[in-house]
């Protein structure tokens, strides 16, 4: 696969993704208005705990794996977008 066909890949992830989570928080904004590199807590998209447990749960059911409370790199994988969708990718079973 080459360079250019992965950045694809992974931008149709990142995109996917916003979507789901638009869609599962009914978030009062679009998919596309979503930057991928803001935080997902606070100033970016404002999410709360509550929120991000909800991701888990709908992240679970559509990508086959789940993500756990007590990972060590939840700060990591929850800190963008593109964090999450990284992870994802390295991890997703479907």
């Amino acid at each position: 696969m080459t360079e250019e066909s992965q950045k694809i890949m992974d931008q149709a992830l990142i995109d996917e993704l916003a979507n789901l989570i638009v869609d599962g928080l009914n978030l009062e904004v679009s998919a596309a208005e979503i930057d991928a590199d803001a935080p997902l807590f606070g100033q970016g998209l404002g999410l709360d705990s509550i929120d991000i447990l909800e991701i888990a749960m709908m992240v679970s059911k559509r990508y086959g794996f789940a993500l756990r409370s007590d990972d060590e790199n939840n700060t990591q994988i929850f800190s963008s977008l593109r964090h999450l969708a990284q992870h994802i990718a390295e991890h997703r079973s479907c």
